[in-house]
């Protein structure tokens, strides 16, 4: 059943409590209001303007519930605070409807909870309902056996491309040919967002006199909408896999993946994914395991499909998985779990939970995680087994790996990279490459003079390369070779160098 149907078999069966996860209140009780037949009584409540009447029957009600002492009283006055408007309702008609706006606001307060326990019984008697709307359903430990949980999933595709029909019409604009991708650049939005950032993009083209829509425009007020979600962004880079030098066996995998029969409508990126899980064991607050719950059950029940990256910082990881989404012409969503996090209890992982819906919607239901992770012992092991899809190891780039990472910076850069000028760049990442040629023209200094300025993550962090290398041995794919890692070890002007067939 869709959410109407449900909303309605509440009312069947004489639910008298019932929350509403929405992210468009006010189009969720228009949309209701609309749908539900018969003469009963729709009522609305908010702070501001207290009691108010949705439909002609509750008018008279409304009046009748704010008089005081036989006169009418404005409902802002008497029905304004929310336990005195709870007490008023106590008497509304049978199969009465009433709406509370932002109710997460306010049911954590004790005397709220109480007043809404008090319609409980009350309401089942006359089949009245009380139907509470937030964006997330977090409830006070009184009334979670009391409350049925009830979700409005934002608009799916057919109906955004209606809602996009519907204002090229109203602007008198020939329908565009790409109504579909533009619909598609809508998806992940509320009805009222998305017709709203729809609008505001549509311009007379006065060199063609027609009326058009700013793609560019309508895109990033996408992208805005959508990071107005705590912890979420859109990564707006250009790079794809041509701007990447090695990691062939992931960039192939990859690229079949967003390519394939069935793929992901979005990536959602996770950088550094042990720095959000490290402390999950030893945080008493319970706010990191919250996240970690709320994360493994949505991949678990949507079957989400996962990557994660590990390897020695600057080996292209975060990189790869940010051009993964041009690849495949797909947004690339940026999850940040530190920013979705909350001094109040309960409230990070809401905005988790909040955060994952917006991600659903967007892709249509299919996603693909990738998570880059430079120490994959501290992730709890119940989060590896839900990155379905492997774990690709990412070593340092080969000699003809870097070749290629010079021939890709050099041109960027605009710097000379002949044989003679390259500095001596054993054990250097695809990131000091980049780095070497961003001096040599900030500086205007050769690319050696450059290479001064320069400690190689190979010298810096030798132990922990050569940790990570043992780990991966024989047990996560390689990045840059087809099949599973494997390093034969020998000494190198004293240090651990993997001899690999890229070698010359």
């Amino acid at each position: 059943m869709n959410f109407i149907d449900q909303f309605k078999a509440a009312r069947r069966a004489a639910v008298p409590i019932v929350a509403i996860e929405t992210f468009d209140q006010q189009g969720t009780i228009q949309n209701l209001a609309t749908e539900l037949n018969g003469d009963f009584a729709i009522m609305q409540w908010d702070i501001i303007r207290g009691l108010q009447a949705v439909n002609k029957t509750a008018t008279s009600i409304v009046t009748q519930l704010c008089t005081d002492g036989g006169q009418a009283m404005d409902p802002a006055v008497i029905s304004g605070n929310p336990t005195e408007m709870l007490r008023l309702i106590m008497a509304v008609p049978e199969r009465s409807i009433v709406f509370m706006y932002n109710a997460h606001r306010f049911i954590m307060n004790e005397t709220v909870a109480q007043g809404v326990c008090n319609l409980r019984d009350a309401y089942k008697s006359i089949g009245a309902t009380f139907a509470m709307l937030l964006p997330n359903a977090i409830l006070p430990d009184e009334l979670r056996q009391d409350v049925m949980i009830l979700s409005e999933p934002l608009p799916d595709y057919e109906q955004i491309k209606i809602i996009a029909k519907g204002i090229c019409s109203d602007a008198n604009m020939v329908e565009p040919s790409d109504l579909e991708k533009i619909s598609d650049t809508l998806i992940g939005l509320s009805s009222f967002c998305a017709e709203q950032t729809l609008a505001t993009c549509i311009y007379k083209d006065k060199e063609k006199d027609a009326i058009d829509i700013d793609r560019k425009a309508l895109w990033e007020r996408k992208c805005k909408a959508i990071e107005q979600t705590p912890g979420l962004s859109i990564w707006r880079g250009a790079e794809t896999f041509n701007d990447i030098g090695g990691c062939d066996n992931v960039k192939s995998f990859v690229t079949k993946l967003v390519q394939g029969k069935e793929p992901p409508r979005a990536i959602v990126f996770m950088d550094e994914i042990e720095k959000a899980f490290a402390g999950t064991a030893g945080d008493t607050s319970g706010v990191s395991q919250d996240q970690l719950g709320a994360i493994l059950s949505f991949m678990q029940d949507k079957e989400v499909d996962g990557m994660i990256f590990i390897g020695p910082a600057g080996a292209a990881k975060s990189a790869i998985a940010k051009a993964t989404g041009n690849v495949g012409n797909i947004p690339t969503i940026g999850f940040d779990l530190g920013a979705m996090k909350n001094s109040l209890v309960g409230k990070s992982g809401e905005q988790t939970r909040q955060a994952l819906k917006v991600i659903e919607a967007v892709s249509q239901g299919r996603m693909l995680f990738i998570a880059t992770c430079n120490s994959i012992g501290v992730l709890p092991p119940e989060l590896r087994r839900r990155f379905t899809m492997g774990t690709f190891f990412f070593d340092l780039p080969t000699k003809g790996e870097r070749k290629i990472i010079w021939d890709i910076y050099a041109k960027k850069y605009a710097v000379d990279i002949s044989s003679s000028l390259i500095p001596n760049d054993e054990g250097w990442t695809g990131a000091e490459i980049k780095q070497c040629a961003r001096l040599s023209k900030k500086l205007s200094i050769t690319l050696k003079e450059a290479a001064a300025y320069i400690v190689p993550v190979s010298k810096s962090a030798a132990e922990q390369i050569q940790t990570l290398r043992t780990q991966a041995t024989g047990k996560f794919i390689s990045a840059s070779e087809p099949g599973i890692y494997e390093t034969s070890k020998e000494v190198v002007v004293d240090k651990l160098i993997p001899k690999r067939k890229f070698d010359a």
